[in-house]
């Protein structure tokens, strides 16, 4: 995973990527249960970073079309 910096620079395509990467792994079934746990957290993490990407997204196009 990146560290914090890295995070922020990530685009919402390769966090979205990442965390497709991240779910078909869990869905494997086949990692160990602490490998399964920071996979977990790393999903989370990318989970987090779509969130906010939209969020932006999102702001940004009310600020546009100026609606509150």
């Amino acid at each position: 995973m990146h560290n914090r910096g890295e995070e922020k620079d990530m685009t919402f395509e390769e966090a979205l990527e990442n965390l497709e990467r991240v779910v078909d792994e869990l869905e494997k079934g086949e990692l160990a249960l602490d490998d399964t746990i920071h996979k977990f957290e790393e999903g989370m993490k990318l989970l987090k970073i779509c969130r906010e990407k939209i969020e932006e997204a999102e702001m940004k196009i009310e600020e546009l079309s100026g609606e509150p």
